[in-house]
């Protein structure tokens, strides 16, 4: 029994220490005694760390339960002055009601005055702050009533004499200047962002131009900037008579928006207005070939009513003279003229074919210009046809909530029609006028081909 022990001590020993006894490899047990021997060298080692360990972790817990002793001394110090700091906050609100309540008794009816001013203030500076005289009389104002304002509120100063003065003469001068016109270099911003300096004429308080474009005030940038798109001629017109014109000159009529700076509403709509030739553009390429017909026909039109005028010229003269020229009325004298010897039936017979061989070279292309009358509308009418079809088809995707959606459509039918409309009352009247030269031209061949069959029956 003894030796079984033996056996087993030997066994966890050897498990337990095989490190101990691979690291010092001096120490190798030869007997059993000696086995012995340095388990219990082993667990004497075990025992003075665990020892060791255990008296640093309690001088450990010690410290630490010092330091929290001293910061639950600190919470208890500063919780200490919070209650009397909180104490003084008390008192001194309560100081404060009882100066503000005699600061309001001593203000009596000047509290409602400030009031007012106060009120006045705030409503001056927004409106400086969008006014066209803002560029001409700078920022200062704006900054003079922002802080009396903030001055006004804090309630802690009363505004001066000069503070007051200064306010009704920022006012006064915002009225007068309502109603007066100034002129007075400073730096525009360009369409492209750049910036020159330009003779400016303000009107008012509703519009400013430079030269013959108008301008827009941006508050952001303190500065005036040119509108990206101009009314119409009329009206820039009227910016340049302004523009140019020197005081104590007289009056200048000048199209003015007295809706309002920035432009205005006006102004605004007007702008929005497309020019004539983005009108021409909505109608399409019906659009493009209505008036491309048109001028080709009227281009026509021009030249045979100058070879109709030149023939009818040709025509008179051929009346009064006795040789035979190479004109229509020549040509049908002269056939007159060999045939004067036949029967009268021939003759007669022989100047109608003359006549008719004249009449389609007379005649040549007035046709043209009469179909052209007839087609225009008819090409207006199919216009206004696929655009009221895109009309249409805008509906069924997007609905009818929004009208800008329809009104592509819209301005194709009716630009169309417009065009249409322009094309064939000017060729009508060109077909008209064409055919009544061209008559007047057979007319005088028929009366002197009368004439001679009429001196042959003598």
């Amino acid at each position: 029994m003894k030796n079984f022990r033996i056996i087993l001590l030997l066994i966890f020993s050897s498990i337990s220490l095989q490190s101990i006894a691979q690291s010092d490899e001096e120490v190798q047990p030869t007997n059993m005694d000696k086995l012995l021997e340095v388990v219990r060298e082993g667990r004497s080692k075990e025992k003075a760390e665990n020892q060791k360990r255990e008296s640093e972790f309690l001088s450990n817990r010690d410290r630490q339960q010092v330091l929290l002793n001293e910061e639950l001394a600190e919470l208890a110090r500063q919780e200490e002055i919070a209650d009397r700091l909180d104490k003084i906050f008390k008192e001194n609100q309560e100081l404060l009601r009882v100066a503000e309540e005699v600061y309001l008794k001593a203000l009596g009816s000047l509290n409602e005055l400030f009031g007012h001013i106060t009120s006045i203030s705030t409503d001056s500076r927004v409106t400086f702050e969008s006014s066209l005289t803002a560029a001409e009389f700078g920022k200062a104002r704006e900054v003079f009533l922002d802080n009396l304002t903030r001055k006004m509120g804090e309630s802690t100063e009363l505004p001066t004499i000069s503070e007051l003065e200064r306010v009704m003469s920022l006012i006064t001068e915002e009225m007068v200047a309502t109603g007066s016109v100034s002129k007075f270099k400073t730096n525009v911003i360009n369409v492209d962002g750049s910036q020159s300096e330009c003779e400016v004429v303000r009107v008012g308080v509703y519009n400013a131009v430079c030269g013959k474009r108008y301008l827009e005030y941006v508050p952001t940038k303190g500065q005036y900037q040119f509108l990206a798109r101009q009314p119409a001629g009329r009206y820039t017109g009227s910016a340049g008579r302004i523009s140019n014109s020197s005081f104590g000159g007289g009056y200048v009529s000048f199209a003015v928006d007295p809706s309002g700076p920035s432009g205005g509403a006006l102004l605004a709509n007007l702008i929005q207005n497309p020019s004539l030739w983005e009108r021409i553009q909505q109608g399409g390429l019906i659009g493009y070939i209505i008036l491309g017909l048109g001028s080709i026909t009227m281009a026509f039109a021009i030249y045979k009513y100058y070879v109709l005028f030149m023939l009818n010229r040709s025509v008179v003269a051929q009346m009064g003279s006795s040789s035979y020229g190479n004109n229509p009325l020549g040509r049908v004298l002269k056939v007159g003229e060999a045939h004067m010897k036949d029967a009268i039936d021939r003759l007669e017979l022989k100047l109608a074919e003359q006549i008719m061989a004249e009449r389609p070279k007379i005649e040549q292309g007035i046709s043209f210009v009469k179909i052209v009358s007839v087609v225009a509308p008819l090409a207006g009418l199919l216009g206004t046809v696929t655009g009221m079809i895109i009309t249409f088809q805008q509906i069924t995707l997007f609905g009818t909530g929004d009208p800008k959606i329809m009104a592509g459509g819209i301005s194709q039918a009716l630009v169309t029609t417009v065009l249409g409309l322009v094309v064939a009352i000017p060729t009508t009247l060109a077909h008209s006028f064409l055919q009544s030269s061209a008559r007047s031209v057979v007319d005088v061949l028929e009366e002197q081909a009368t004439g001679m069959v009429a001196e042959k029956a003598k």
